[in-house]
């Protein structure tokens, strides 16, 4: 070798972030190439290591789990992407259904794809899907509004919500769900809904008609588990 030449250091090939959906409910509800995805990389970060201990363990996954959620991310992140740059492979799952829609992961990818890491999705179970193509309302055109403002801003965001025609999604916690069809009734008009709760487990259940109908039925009545809200876009 001549003097002074030294040979280029090796490039180091980085790891990939793997969006992994896990089951809404049913266990069964899990792919076979998210299940063998979760067995080959080098670290899963879970929203609920708690949580998602059960699932892998129903599953025979036996990789190390670190606790990623919205009140640690930034302090998480710089390690998790330290990592992938060193070349591991690492999955992110949240405690159910798809990271990122309602769920931590938006600031992590984003970071991720700030240095060049590839994101592979691996799609599975969606709660919104779920209950969109089970409604029996309108499909071709929806929008997903997540988790409505509690106080600042709700009122505003229902009026604007009034003048559009798609089918619009919401998620509630069960013991608001009461408080937001008054919302929608007095805000958006007695619309055709349905709310869906417990999809995929043994208590799912969908309630279909006019906002007061579904008020008529819950109104004797407390209501448990994951809740989803499907209201019929404005008529032209």
């Amino acid at each position: 070798m001549e003097q002074g030449h030294r040979p280029a250091p090796l490039m180091m090939n980085k790891g990939q972030l793997y969006i992994v959906s896990t089951p809404i409910g049913n266990l069964g509800d899990f792919t076979f190439r998210a299940v063998e995805t979760l067995k080959a990389v080098a670290l899963i970060a879970a929203e609920d290591t708690r949580v998602s201990g059960k699932l892998l363990k129903h599953y025979e996954i036996d990789t190390p789990m670190i606790s990623y959620h919205d009140h640690n991310k930034e302090q998480a992140t710089p390690g998790l992407l330290k990592k992938m740059a060193a070349g591991d492979d690492l999955a992110l799952i949240t405690d159910a259904g798809t990271p990122l829609v309602s769920d931590p992961g938006f600031f992590l990818v984003r970071a991720a794809v700030a240095e060049g890491i590839d994101i592979v999705p691996i799609p599975g179970a969606s709660a919104l899907l779920a209950g969109l193509v089970a409604a029996g309302l309108p499909s071709d055109r929806f929008a997903f509004e997540g988790f409505l403002p509690r106080k600042k801003g709700r009122q505003t965001r229902f009026k604007a919500l009034a003048e559009d025609n798609r089918t619009l999604i919401l998620y509630e916690s069960p013991h608001r769900v009461g408080k937001t069809l008054k919302d929608i009734q007095e805000h958006m008009g007695d619309r055709q809904i349905v709310v869906a709760r417990e999809m995929t487990k043994k208590f799912e259940e969908f309630l279909r008609g006019s906002v007061s109908e579904i008020r008529e039925q819950l109104s004797d009545r407390s209501i448990k588990g994951e809740v989803i809200i499907m209201i019929g876009g404005k008529k032209s």
